[in-house]
């Protein structure tokens, strides 16, 4: 049974789409000529030649289709020089018969089993069931890799790039990288590090530091002379007071004054002897010149060495390389230079006072820091020259990376139970679907078994028969039906067995095609799918037909809703749609009605607003009386502008003319000016066969007229002692006024 239809870009309808919606049993559809009701039928009757269009069908199982419209009758009847031969079941072999409603009854099981079972996969919009679950599976891992996506975009995007587009593209990615990524796992600073080099723009070449050798400094900090005392020798016969004294630093500086006054003492003025001088000469002799070199040597080397490295560390401060940490080497090298400074000062007191013992602040330690700051830096420096000279692998590398990341660390727990879920669900599809696949293929063999079983049974001799049956008790009996020479098809003949489709009438036309088509119904146009279930269209089927045919008509569909009601038959569900009035209420009277639709009904009005169609679900019947029709519309607020005028018109003409015998000309004096005028509009209709100088009279419609025009008509009603069938009419009757 279809549960919907949707309709939208076709025809008269338009890109909003127009939906059919809850239907049941039986839905009756009223709508004027060209509103759009055959296009509905045709959807039905195709819908896979309908793209913009959707029927859906309850629990997915699609019926037959049989259609009445006009495409079937000039498919059948214009088309084609002899009708299909309707093949229907022989009612003399009772056992085929038995044996075709049992296989009959297995099938339904077998469709009610494939329901089921589709409705378990995928439920009853197809987007439900354990393929729903699936999908939403689905649904919250992407959602889940895609927040890890936006999470890391801002640093990591290069590694994202193809993928960054799309959250389904980048599940799939994640899904992928799962299953083969084997890459190292790097810390997420390190990956963003290395992403500004290698993602960001084009990186090039850096230069090295040259290695800052202190070496030789540190050496002069162990050098034995500082650590000796540097005096003269113990056996000259002045040492022992010079020793005792202890001041032979003071006596080697005044040496330099006692050379220069010739023998005189530079501290007490007083002539010396030559043997003294001697004496002098002899306490420093050449071992202590040599030390005293030696100090002099290793101060000026200290002093230069110490320049030299330090002048080199400004030089790698003054420009850094990319990966230096300068704050830091400028921090060792204040340090540096702090010790250094004290280092030249303890030399210099050395040089004046070779006697005592120095010590050297040590630069070890700084030596070796700034050392590692340099050897570190160049080994950034080589990794990225080494990245800049392979950057196609570092970006692969480093993109692998980033991925191995989001697997281990952001989406380990995510994927683990998305797996465990995924499993279960996928056991739980394919079991259905192996399932469904049997049932369908159990199905196939049972319908060709049914269909073997019919060919035995069937004739499309019952059909001649039945619609010849009805011809002649519906008073047609210049024509009837006849087996053609081929057997298996039909041919309208005369009484005298000449040819007679060329010369009926539009209505004999619309008669025999309809009841060919009623009786195609209970059987098909070939000797098989008889008892295929189905829906029926019948769309406008009274058109060109007399009154009389118009009952009979709708009595014969009137009797399948007995069969479907009862489920006696093959039709599951029921369309009807019409334009006329009398045949709308005819097929849908049921006096046990009261308000409200009947179980399993629902009825449907086509407008058309413009050019585009459009459908309106009424709870109840829509179609009372033509007349009741005409007062519905003056009841709309979205009342059609271009039509109101001539539905007020025919308002008047039913009730005042042709029900009441009203003479409305004596109301006329009763109106003046622009009123009396749109009175004289409004009556032109009913004085059929006169003739006034107004009667040509048009007075513009537009939506500032139109209170206007209503404002006439209820006058009329109330000045002609009426108002009260008015105001039921509208709705509004006020109490204690009786109709």
């Amino acid at each position: 049974m279809i549960e919907s239809i949707t309709i939208a870009d076709v025809a008269s309808y338009g890109n909003t789409p127009q939906a059919l919606d809850g239907l049941s049993q039986f839905t009756f559809m009223f709508g004027s000529n060209a509103a759009g009701k055959t296009t509905i039928s045709r959807v039905i009757a195709d819908e896979d030649g309908f793209p913009t269009c959707k029927v859906t069908w309850q629990r997915g199982t699609r019926l037959q289709t049989m259609v009445y419209n006009l495409d079937f009758i000039d498919k059948n009847f214009h088309q084609s020089a002899q009708l299909k031969g309707v093949f229907t079941l022989g009612e003399k072999h009772e056992d085929i018969l038995n044996k075709i409603a049992a296989a009959k009854a297995e099938l339904d099981v077998l469709t009610r089993k494939i329901e089921t079972l589709t409705h378990q996969l995928q439920g009853t919009d197809g987007a439900g069931g354990e393929k729903g679950k699936l999908a939403a599976l689905e649904s919250g891992l992407k959602d889940t890799c895609w927040a890890q996506k936006q999470k890391h975009d801002a640093t990591l995007k290069g590694a994202f790039e193809g993928y960054r587009g799309s959250s389904e593209r980048f599940k799939a990615k994640v899904i992928a990288e799962w299953t083969s990524n084997s890459a190292m796992l790097v810390s997420l600073a390190e990956l963003e590090k290395r992403a500004e080099i290698v993602f960001g723009p084009t990186p090039i070449g850096e230069r090295s530091i040259p290695m800052v050798e202190t070496a030789t400094l540190v050496t002069y900090e162990s050098d034995p002379i500082l650590k000796k005392r540097v005096v003269g020798k113990n056996d000259v016969d002045i040492a022992a007071l010079i020793k005792k004294l202890g001041n032979s630093d003071w006596v080697r500086e005044g040496r330099t004054f006692y050379e220069a006054s010739e023998g005189v003492c530079p501290f007490c003025q007083q002539s010396t002897t030559e043997a003294f001088a001697n004496s002098l000469n002899e306490y420093f002799d050449e071992a202590f010149e040599t030390d005293s070199k030696a100090i002099e040597e290793l101060s000026t080397n200290y002093k230069t060495e110490a320049a030299r490295i330090q002048q080199q560390i400004a030089e790698i401060i003054e420009a850094p390389p990319k990966f230096l940490d300068a704050a830091k080497l400028k921090a060792e090298k204040d340090l540096f230079d702090s010790r250094v400074t004290i280092n030249i000062q303890r030399l210099a007191g050395k040089k004046r006072e070779p006697s005592q013992s120095v010590e050297l602040e040590s630069l070890s330690n700084v030596s070796s820091a700034i050392k590692r700051l340099v050897v570190d830096t160049n080994a950034l420096v080589a990794e990225h020259n080494k990245m800049v000279a392979n950057l196609s692998q570092e970006r692969s590398k480093l993109t692998a990376q980033v991925w191995k990341y989001l697997l281990e660390m952001e989406l380990k727990s995510d994927l683990a139970a998305y797996k465990l879920s995924r499993d279960g669900l996928d056991k739980a599809v394919a079991a259905l679907e192996t399932q469904i696949k049997e049932a369908k293929a159990e199905k196939e063999r049972k319908q060709g078994e049914i269909q073997q079983l019919e060919r035995q049974t069937t004739s499309i001799q019952p059909t001649i028969d039945g619609i010849n049956a009805l011809l002649s008790s519906f008073g047609f009996l210049s024509f009837s039906l006849a087996k053609a020479e081929d057997g298996a098809s039909y041919k309208l003949v005369r009484s005298d067995g000449s040819d007679a489709k060329a010369t009926l009438s539009e209505g004999e036309r619309s008669f025999v095609t309809f009841l060919y088509f009623y009786h195609l119904l209970k059987g098909s146009d070939s000797e098989s799918g008889i008892t295929t279930d189905r829906v029926v269209v019948f769309d406008d089927p009274v058109s060109s037909l007399d009154s009389d045919i118009l009952f009979i008509v709708g009595t014969l569909i009137k009797g399948l809703f007995d069969e479907v009601r009862a489920g006696s038959g093959h039709i599951k569900q029921v369309f009807v749609l019409t334009h006329n009035v009398y045949f709308h209420r005819e097929v849908t009277f049921n006096p046990k009605r009261r308000d409200g639709a009947r179980k399993g009904v629902t009825f449907w009005v086509v407008r058309k607003r413009g050019l585009l169609s459009e459908l309106e679900k009424c709870p109840s019947n829509p179609i009372k009386t033509s007349y009741e029709l005409l007062w519905s519309e003056v009841r709309r607020s979205d009342r059609s502008n271009s039509t109101i005028q001539n539905t007020l018109r025919r308002i008047l003409e039913n009730y005042f003319k042709i029900l009441g015998g009203f003479d409305l000309d004596q109301l006329c004096e009763k109106f003046a000016g622009k009123d009396k005028m749109i009175f004289k509009s409004l009556c032109s209709w009913v004085h059929a066969g006169s003739h006034y100088a107004y009667d040509d009279l048009y007075v513009s419609i537009d939506d500032s007229m139109i209170d206007t025009y209503l404002e006439v008509f209820k006058a009329i009603f109330d000045k002609a002692g009426h108002i009260a069938h008015y105001k039921m009419m509208m709705g509004d009757t006020s109490e204690g006024e009786a109709p």
